[in-house]
């Protein structure tokens, strides 16, 4: 049983009702064995899927032009070479790529599959809208000049540093055109098909997926890049913190990637486990819906951040998970500045502001969330806060195809998504909350994170897009800082409560796995010891 307990709602027990489950033998030395949640695996294309544990598969079935390493450099993936310009990125691609089904990775499968993430118009193109590039202009922008030269024009709205960090996101994956076009249904572009079922170069094929139970990768004996050293990599679905522990712990799985602050604790001092403490550059967010008149106030919106106990919750509840940071960059990043003063905990400054507001009796809401760990309890301390200051809150738990359905359609009044950044730096953690070029229902931007909460942020937009085309660095520097007092002067609708930490809790029988603050770990190198 765990309990936990957070100043200002009764303390709260969970106990398992699955520890009873038959255990697995000991995972075989040639496969990978990962239990995590799998509740936001909606869809396997990369050009629709973004969730965090869709990426990590994605990541391995698909190759980018170039990828990201856990430090934050930049390394070759398909093109082994680049060069930039003022006007463009021109990349010299690997001769002995080939996709899965044998066929070579050509520029044109490069300008097809950039052009399709556009016309899709799904979530993921939101990386590349800020940039200037849209479903109407993206295919003037790319070419093919051989088999194996492919160059970006910039469209003059990002500077090409940056957009070489947008280049290595999952959205940017390589897709084989001929195998996806095989697949098309009435103009769909072969989604349907390509949501449960893969066409990429990575060293990994999708086996089998079964929604909230499973999913199966075989390793590619002919990848391009040399055949991976594990045969199968296995993640299970296993919401329930204490039953991934003891599955860890008698060797029924390999990694534990949705353990509960305190059964990580668990494995501190284990000479059978390593905790990596991965720092994402992302956080927990409490997005608060503009529609809702209430909460477009901004003497609302305040008087609920300093209803939150933030220092009883990250004590009680995130422990490895987050620390209280309320400006959506990491503190430890170049040109990132300090909390802004007042937002701490303090009931009776929020029942005044509420007061002020017009609501001194308070008004009704639901908060949505993610049925996972930490964001489950997490709720239900906000719960418990708003309650103190006379907010009625009603918690509703849902899946993750349900609860980022309503956060796209803005179905929602109060909701708390997580984030993570895209490259180490200010844009990079912070770009998700600061733009917002078209906040209106008919832009149906539902890529947009800032866009769900109908959050009308201009002047803060038209700062981000200088910053985005800006190339000098002292310069880029000043603006970021401007970014970031504009989001605080503002009272924002998507509020950062807590800087987010990923613990991942690894047998010691694994080798070569690092984890990535984007979850796009690459699994050709992992080994097993017997």
């Amino acid at each position: 049983m765990t309990c936990i307990s957070v100043r200002g709602f009764a303390t709260a027990c969970l106990l398992s009702t699955a520890l009873s489950s038959p255990l697995l033998a000991e995972t075989p030395a040639d496969t990978l064995v990962y239990g995590t949640s799998l509740a936001q695996v909606v869809s396997l294309d990369p050009h629709q899927g973004q969730e965090a544990t869709s990426l990590e598969i994605m990541a391995n079935m698909y190759d980018r032009l170039v990828g990201s390493e856990p430090d934050g450099t930049l390394s070759p993936q398909l093109a082994d070479s680049w060069e930039v310009t003022p006007e463009s990125i021109t990349f010299k691609l690997r001769e002995n790529a080939t996709f899965a089904s044998g066929r070579p990775v050509t520029a044109e499968d490069v300008v097809w599959s950039l052009t399709r993430l556009m016309t899709l118009d799904q979530a993921p193109s939101s990386k590349l809208k800020p940039a200037g590039y849209t479903a109407e202009n993206i295919a003037s922008m790319l070419h093919a000049e051989d088999a194996h030269t492919f160059r970006l024009d910039l469209t003059g709205d990002i500077a090409g540093d940056l957009m070489l960090y947008r280049l290595s996101e999952v959205a940017a994956s390589i897709i084989d055109r001929e195998e996806v076009e095989a697949h098309d249904a009435n103009g769909d572009q072969g989604n349907e098909w390509l949501r449960t079922n893969g066409a990429g170069s990575g060293p990994f094929t999708l086996n089998r997926w079964d929604p909230n139970n499973i999913v199966l990768m075989d390793a590619r004996d002919d990848y391009w890049n040399g055949a991976p050293k594990l045969e199968r990599v296995v993640m299970r679905h296993v919401p329930e913190s204490q039953v991934e522990r003891l599955m860890l712990e008698r060797g029924d799985i390999d990694i534990a990637g949705a353990l509960s602050a305190g059964d990580t604790t668990y494995f501190k001092d284990s000479d059978a486990v390593t905790v990596q403490s991965i720092p994402t550059g992302g956080f927990y967010v409490l997005a608060l819906n503009q529609e809702r008149p209430e909460l477009a106030d901004p003497k609302v919106r305040e008087a609920l951040f300093k209803a939150i106990d933030y220092q009883g919750i990250e004590t009680a509840i995130l422990g490895p998970y987050g620390r209280t940071r309320h400006v959506p960059v990491p503190v430890d990043y170049d040109h990132a500045i300090p909390d802004p003063e007042g937002w701490n905990y303090d009931p009776q400054a929020a029942r005044k502001l509420l007061e002020e507001a017009g609501y001194s009796d308070g008004f009704s809401v639901t908060i949505k969330t993610i049925a996972q760990t930490p964001r489950v309890e997490l709720a239900t301390a906000v719960q418990a806060g708003l309650a103190e200051i006379g907010v009625r809150a009603q918690v509703i738990q849902g899946s993750g195809a349900d609860i980022i359905s309503a956060h796209r359609g803005r179905d929602f009044d109060i909701l708390i998504p997580q984030t993570g950044a895209y490259m180490p730096n200010v844009m990079g953690a912070m770009e998700q909350f600061s733009s917002n070029p078209d906040n209106s229902r008919e832009a149906n931007n539902a890529g947009n994170f800032v866009w769900r909460s109908a959050w009308d942020i201009p002047e803060l937009t038209q700062i981000t897009a200088a910053a985005l085309k800006e190339n000098d660095p002292e310069k880029r520097g000043v603006l970021f800082e401007d970014m970031q007092r504009k989001f605080i002067e503002d009272v924002p609708a998507v509020y950062p409560m807590f800087e987010r930490f990923l613990p991942i809790a690894i047998s010691n029988r694994v080798e070569g796995y690092k984890g990535h603050p984007q979850n796009v770990v690459r699994l050709e190198n992992v080994t097993k010891t017997d």
